[in-house]
Order: structure tokens, then C-alpha cells, then sequence
């Protein structure tokens, strides 16, 4: 048996892991993940590398969670001809209705834009190709195949799969696999690989701590911040007090930039939880993304999946509808008439890098207002406008204007998704016994191999792997 790394192997982006193994005279293939590169020169030549070969001898994909970084090939690999099942969480099923049509809409989109530029003479070189069609999300969506959480299903001739509960986002999954190696029989032993998909971390709003694996011979463990510690809720939810009691009374808007999927959900629930502990008065949140409120509906049929907390948080905001107002825009004309809100209102709204999107307008209006306040609620990559904003930038260029930037700006810590190293520890000390083969994917360099060391001094194991893109290894 074999593993191959074909993406997220010395960087974040692109997760996609094969595994041969043989049964009997026959090789089998099978993969855990098709993720999209994003970021980085080589991102687009890499998501444009044929797929075909893949398509024709890989027999089914286990998918551990939506993120594009993990799901944004799928639509490309079904194209070229896989058609085997792919198997993910229902929840999961449900966020790829989202997030690929929206990945189609934005390919789709950004070739029409420059056809009608290439109309006008203002366009040069080749014009951009979609790597998919909504037809293309159409048939991948077709081949899902949902699995529950605890549920070992069998997957392949020799191979069994169970879902556990990753709390990063909604329908989360790490992956346990049990495969007969060797050529064996299907009676023979198995041997036993765990993908750990991206874990999320403890005691956070909405999603429940990760689930523990007690078994492993063969571990790949996401190290996205596995050289870093997070910011406490604590202090963020005292910091998110403090920004909004101020700028609600001195009149302004609480404008916030967020990602649509999980992000937006989580403030919601955050902002909700200080109301009910009276922290916060009767709060006026607009949601106004598309796509933030298509997730927000898929968050609510499954509420089941989420923590106690929140369970009981949703039941009480419904029993208070007196205590806050969460309206989700259903329109573009809803949209611009919040421009005409002068003060009192939070508005979450995507893009959360502010790179396009309804923020644009928000951050027009409000950027200008010193009553006002702008707080960034997650990362934001180097050239992008949110980044401007972090690093204090007194002008931004929004909507073809230069707009002056005189409200306050705040960058709101603590609401990763991701493990930081203490939370990856802590994952990793459930296991009996160390598992024999270690690789550490999913990061950056400097991430990858702080954590590699950590797992040495702290628990004892034996160096980890990190792997690059193209290598594979004996199991």
C-alpha cells in the first residue's frame, strides 16, 4: 500500500491524498480530498493540470469537509470522467450545493467580464478559462454519496470508512480508514489510516470540540497553525463588547467584513450569547451575502450537529424575539437601502478580504464616518483591501473612488477555525499508542515543522513526515 500527496504537501491549499493498495491480483485507487490551489503564482497553472488519468483509475473520493481548498476539484474531476460515488457527510452535501455553485458563478462570471472587455479593446492576452460549469456541479453533486458521523461504511473491496465529528465547520469530518493491505484477503487484518481533515478548535461557539481517534497505524495531521497559539474568546468577546457598545452610542454602524460559511454564523451566535447575558442591548444585525444566507438555512436544518451551547442559544433567541433582529437580505434594492442606515446597525457581509462583493458599498458609506467602526474578523492576505485596513491605511479604493478612511478599525482575534498547536496536542494525545507512520500536511513550512518538532519533545513520537507535492510513501 501507498500514499501519494498530491496537494496541500508544503502549503495550505489544494488538499488531495491517493491511496494504492492491492486486493488479491488487483490495484486499487482511491482519494481523500480534491481541493482547489488558491493563492500563489503557480495556483492557476496547478488547478489546470489534467485530472484525466486520475478520473480513469481512481474508484471513489472521501471528502472531509466543503472548504474550496478541500471540494473545488470535484466538479473538473467528474468532467473528465470519474464517475465513481464520493463520500462526505449529508451536511457536507448540503455546503457543496453552496460554495461550488457559487465557485461555477465566479469562474463563469470572470469570462464574461472579459469578453465584454475584450469587446471594448481593453483586455489583453488569453481570456480566462472556467475550470467547470454549473452542469459540471450538477453531475459531481449526483455522485455524493452522505455517511453519519459513527457510521463504518464499507467503501471498496478491502476498504471501510467512518465519519468522526472534526468541529471545524458544519458536517466536518475526519477520516478513519480501515484497509487490507498487502494483497491480502478481506479476511486478513487491516491496516488502519486516519486523515484528520482541518480540525477545529475547543470550547468555540457553534461547533462541537473534535472528536478524538484512539487508533491510527498511519496518521495525516493538518498543521495550518501549528506554530501559533489563538487569542482567548474571552478577551475577544470582551473586545467585540466594548467596539459595539461604543459605536452604537455614538451613532455609527458595526460593519463587518465575513466569510459567508461558518464565519458569519459564528458571529451571529456570538453576538446573540451577549445579548442574552446581557453584555450587549437589543443589537440590529443585517446579514447581506447571498450565499452567507444560503448557508445560514443549511446551518439551521442541521442544528442537531452543533453544540449544546448553541442548541439551547437558538431556543432561547427564538423564545426572545424582543432581544435582538437578525434580518437576512433577500434582494439587491434591501441591499442598498442599508447605505441609509446613519447608525445603530451591525451589518455582516461578504467578501471577508473585502476583495468583492456587497462589503464594497458598507465599506463605502461607513469608511468615511468616524462614528463608525470596521472590524476585520479574520485574516487577510497581503494586497488585499481588508489588509489595507489592518495595517492603517488612511485611503482606500472602493467602488473607482478614493474614499478616506476615518472610522475606527479593529481586528477581531480568536474566531479561527482551526486548531492552533495547543488544540493539535491535545487531538493528538487521544491516541493509545503513537501511531507508526506521521505526516504533517497542511501548512506552511515554518507551521509544519514547529509542530513536527512539538509532537517529538511533547508526546514522544517519532519524527513526523512532511511531505512535498509528488512524493509517495510505503505504508
Amino acid at each position: 500500500m501507498r500514499l501519494c500527496f498530491e496537494g496541500a504537501a508544503g502549503e495550505v491549499t489544494g488538499s488531495r491524498s491517493i491511496i494504492e493498495y492491492r486486493i488479491g491480483q488487483k490495484d486499487r485507487r482511491f482519494a481523500v480530498d480534491w481541493g482547489m490551489f488558491q493563492g500563489g503564482r503557480d495556483a492557476h497553472q496547478k488547478n489546470f493540470e489534467p485530472s484525466s488519468e486520475h478520473a480513469d483509475t481512481l474508484e471513489c473520493v472521501i471528502l472531509t469537509h466543503a472548504h474550496i481548498d478541500h471540494s473545488g476539484l470535484l466538479p473538473r474531476l467528474c468532467a473528465q470522467g470519474f464517475h465513481g460515488p464520493i463520500y462526505c457527510t449529508l451536511a457536507t452535501l448540503d455546503l457543496l450545493k453552496v460554495l461550488l455553485a457559487d465557485s461555477a458563478h465566479i469562474q463563469a462570471f470572470e469570462r464574461e467580464r472579459a469578453e465584454r472587455r475584450q469587446a471594448k479593446n481593453q483586455w489583453r492576452g488569453d481570456l480566462p478559462q472556467p475550470l467547470y460549469s454549473l452542469d459540471d456541479v450538477t453531475q459531481c453533486l449526483a455522485q455524493c454519496r452522505p455517511i453519519a458521523y459513527h457510521q463504518r461504511t464499507p467503501i471498496l473491496e478491502g476498504v471501510s470508512l467512518e465519519f468522526v465529528d472534526a468541529g471545524h465547520i458544519l458536517g466536518s469530518a475526519t477520516a478513519v480508514i480501515d484497509v487490507v493491505h498487502d494483497g491480502r484477503s478481506a479476511h486478513q487484518p487491516t491496516k488502519r489510516i486516519v486523515f484528520s481533515g482541518d480540525l477545529g478548535t475547543r470550547n468555540r461557539p457553534l461547533m462541537n470540540d473534535p472528536d478524538r481517534v484512539h487508533q491510527a497505524d498511519v496518521l495525516v495531521l493538518e498543521s495550518t497553525y501549528g506554530n501559533r497559539l489563538h487569542r482567548s474568546l474571552q478577551s475577544t468577546e470582551d473586545e467585540l463588547v466594548e467596539i459595539v457598545s461604543r459605536t452604537l452610542k455614538q451613532g455609527g454602524n458595526v460593519i463587518m467584513p465575513a466569510f459567508a460559511v461558518g464565519r458569519t454564523q459564528e458571529i451571529i451566535a456570538i453576538l446573540l450569547n451577549l445579548v442574552r447575558q446581557k453584555r450587549l442591548p437589543f443589537l440590529s444585525i443585517f446579514v447581506d451575502s447571498p450565499m452567507a444566507t444560503a448557508a445560514s438555512e443549511v446551518t439551521d436544518r442541521h442544528l442537531s450537529l452543533l453544540d449544546a451551547q448553541t442548541q439551547a442559544l437558538a431556543a432561547w433567541a427564538k423564545a426572545h424575539p424582543q432581544a435582538a433582529r437578525v434580518h437576512f437580505t433577500k434582494d439587491v434594492n434591501e441591499s442598498k437601502a442599508l447605505n441609509q442606515i446613519k447608525g445603530g446597525a451591525i451589518i455582516l457581509s461578504a467578501s471577508g478580504m473585502c476583495e468583492a462583493g456587497r462589503i464594497l458599498h458598507h465599506l463605502f458609506w461607513n469608511c468615511p464616518r468616524e462614528q463608525s467602526a470596521i472590524v476585520i474578523t479574520g485574516f487577510q492576505a497581503a494586497g488585499t483591501r481588508g489588509r489595507l485596513l489592518v495595517d492603517g491605511a488612511k485611503t482606500l479604493r472602493l467602488l473607482g473612488a478614493e474614499v478616506t478612511v476615518k472610522a475606527s478599525v479593529h481586528t477581531l482575534g480568536g474566531l479561527s477555525a482551526h486548531a492552533d498547536q495547543a488544540d493539535l496536542l491535545w487531538w493528538c494525545q487521544g491516541f493509545a499508542e503513537p501511531p507508526e507512520k506521521v505526516f504533517i500536511t497542511h501548512g506552511e513550512d515554518t507551521a509544519s515543522e514547529n509542530l513536527s518538532s512539538v509532537l517529538v519533545s511533547e508526546l514522544g513520537w517519532a519524527r513526523p513526515i512532511r511531505p512535498k507535492r509528488g512524493e509517495s510513501f510505503p505504508c
